[in-house]
């Protein structure tokens, strides 16, 4: 059997979609994985046991799908579900099996907060779309994978709390002040995460105690960037792609959510047995939260509550819990 599984995009979703690439790999005997996924997603891929090739899809769709169709595929796995992947469902005319979305929900959640959502993880999900070849959840959680040739940084021998400072989207994070004041009440080592956006406040954060506080945003890959988590004792992030592989590697994690919330079914993913760590940091009782699937430029209603209003002392004493 030959399956192409589909999932874009982003770094988040595709740890997320995880589950259900290794149980489909270890449960379906001699069964063949395909995986087809954005260029500029291959550092959160290539490096997957589990799939036995990859697609890489760029700028011509057209090119992919004539990719595609040279292997004859007994079913696509959806696990995006928009117009790209349906052009590819329709063009290669296989069964399909594609997940619940649960977009009319999440509609209705952000824009009336009206709470109809399922109470199924959003990985649990993706592993329920393969339920009709009698593949069903192994509960071990969310799988990354990092080449073996990746040198591995090193900071703090003695152990260091690593801080997610970036998102995809300005209502994902913390103001720099809060962060600011984060560090500061924080006594343990800190490393700094995130991308080359990141790099000036990052910068600004290590001038509070240069001994104590090490920026790599923008010094480091992905691949990089994921050891150093894998490394810490204890990951504080927002809802981006570097909280999720932290789950991967069962972490300590404390999640801080503002326009987004655990009540769209994204929140972290542990195995079973595991003994990591998981804390949710959430303004309670915001009416107007979460106010959106991915995140916004500006706060819809102005205030940012929901970010400028996280107990931060509260963060810290759970940071001391975990450590």
């Amino acid at each position: 059997m030959r399956l192409l599984f589909i999932r874009f995009s982003a770094i988040g979703d595709i740890v997320l979609a995880s589950p259900a690439l290794r149980c489909a790999k270890q449960q379906i005997p001699g069964v063949e994985i395909h995986f087809l996924t954005k260029m500029s997603m291959k550092a959160v891929s290539e490096a997957n046991p589990y799939v036995d090739r990859f697609h890489y899809f760029d700028k011509d769709l057209t090119a992919t799908i004539q990719e595609l169709k040279a292997y004859k595929f007994n079913y696509i796995i959806d696990l995006h579900k928009n117009l790209r992947s349906l052009r590819i469902r329709l063009a290669l005319g296989v069964p399909v099996l594609s997940y619940n979305k649960l977009s009319l929900e999440k509609f209705l959640l952000t824009k009336f907060h009206l709470n109809k959502m399922a109470d199924r993880h959003i990985s649990l999900r993706s592993v329920d779309t393969l339920a009709p070849l009698e593949v069903v959840y192994d509960g071990n959680g969310l799988d990354y994978f990092v080449p073996s040739e990746v040198k591995e940084p090193n900071f703090f021998q003695e152990g260091f709390v690593a801080i997610v400072i970036g998102a995809s989207y300005a209502t994902k994070k913390l103001p720099l002040e809060s962060l600011q004041a984060l560090c500061t009440q924080i006594s343990h080592p800190i490393v700094l995460i995130g991308g080359k956006e990141e790099k000036e406040d990052g910068d600004r954060l290590t001038a509070l105690d240069p001994s104590r506080i090490v920026n790599t945003c923008g010094a480091y890959s992905l691949y990089e960037s994921a050891l150093i988590v894998s490394k810490a004792r204890v990951v504080i992030s927002h809802d981006t792609g570097m909280l999720y592989i932290a789950c991967a590697f069962e972490k300590n994690v404390i999640a801080i959510w503002g326009a987004t919330s655990p009540a769209l079914q994204v929140e972290p993913l542990m195995p079973l047995d595991s003994n990591a760590q998981v804390f949710q940091s959430i303004v309670p009782d915001l009416s107007c939260q979460p106010c959106s699937n991915f995140g916004t430029k500006t706060c819809p209603k102005g205030h940012f509550a929901c970010m400028k209003k996280q107990d931060l002392p509260e963060i810290v004493r759970q940071v001391d819990k975990m450590w």
